[in-house]
């Protein structure tokens, strides 16, 4: 396992992991997911305060003269509240040695579990396009429909042209990205992401772009399809700048959405959200698929 100081700056990506119902945090730092120790515990055990545990088991585990704690680094991670917070993660390595101490019979099938997620990871990094089909086959399974998939796809590779647009101009990640999404969003929509996500009916932690509508999805694509293109041959620099240009991409795409809502007579900004949006077929076979695991226990 790597040591904190050896470890590179985390990805900007928190993404949950899913085994048997329980969501686990993680974060991918260079080629490795780090994985939020805490989570693990609780999908682990039916403890009720799983943080408690945790801090027990590296008391009692150091009576032995075993500090787990080695085997941990603090990582930032999305909390319930929204915000992040450091905490203990372990790479599969160190998650594989914390697990030997915890007595569950759920040890070994998350042990095989793990060890998948691993060479998921390096397919993904030697074959980028099995990322891709995987991604698709996890909205599939959820119940969206190809269209939705083919739309979501194709607007995850033209986020990140546009984010790295962003980056050749100056643009610092994080606050200033954020601020830049939001003039975009708010150019077309009338909405801010946090606002948008409200007129869905969302909670914060909820994925705005996966709770949109195949045109919603599409209008999002075109405006930062646009904005890139403006920016790139503007040759803006700066904030300021590149916002200038965002902003004339956010009117072109008003004006094409006008347009388009006049011919179709439909709002192209829905409330619709992602029970709406899955299909009611697969929704009824994936929630039946849910009660006979839990019959099963």
């Amino acid at each position: 396992m790597a040591k904190k100081s050896d470890l590179a700056k985390p990805v900007e990506s928190n993404k949950l992991a899913i085994f048997e119902d329980s969501e686990i945090r993680r974060i991918q730092v260079g080629d490795e997911w780090y994985y939020s120790v805490v989570d693990v515990v609780a999908a682990l055990t039916s403890s009720s305060n799983p943080r408690n545990y945790w801090s027990t088991l590296k008391k009692r585990e150091l009576k032995h003269g075993i500090e787990l704690s080695t085997n941990c680094v603090q990582l930032k991670l999305l909390a319930n509240d929204g915000k992040k917070y450091l905490t203990d993660c372990a790479d599969n390595e160190g998650i594989l040695r914390i697990i030997q101490s915890v007595p569950s019979k759920k040890a070994e099938p998350f042990k095989r579990w793990l060890a998948k997620v691993g060479a998921e990871r390096i397919d993904e990094i030697e074959q980028p396009a099995k990322a891709i089909e995987r991604a698709k086959g996890y909205y599939l399974q959820k119940g969206y429909s190809p269209e939705w998939v083919q739309t979501r796809i194709a607007g995850i590779d033209t986020r990140i042209s546009f984010t790295d647009s962003l980056k050749e101009r100056g643009i610092k990640p994080g606050f200033e990205y954020a601020v830049l999404t939001n003039e975009m969003y708010k150019s077309w929509s009338g909405f801010t992401a946090k606002e948008y996500k409200v007129h869905k009916g969302l909670t914060s932690k909820e994925s705005l772009r996966d709770n949109m509508t195949p045109m919603e999805l599409a209008t999002t694509l075109f405006s930062e399809t646009a904005a890139r293109e403006l920016i790139d041959k503007s040759e803006a620099q700066g904030f300021v700048e590149t916002q200038n240009q965002i902003h004339i991409a956010g009117k072109i795409t008003k004006e094409a959405l006008e347009k388009i809502e006049i011919e179709t007579g439909k709002k192209v900004v829905t409330h619709k959200n992602m029970k709406e949006l899955n299909s009611a077929t697969k929704q009824k076979a994936i929630i039946q698929s849910s009660e006979n695991k839990k019959l099963k226990k």
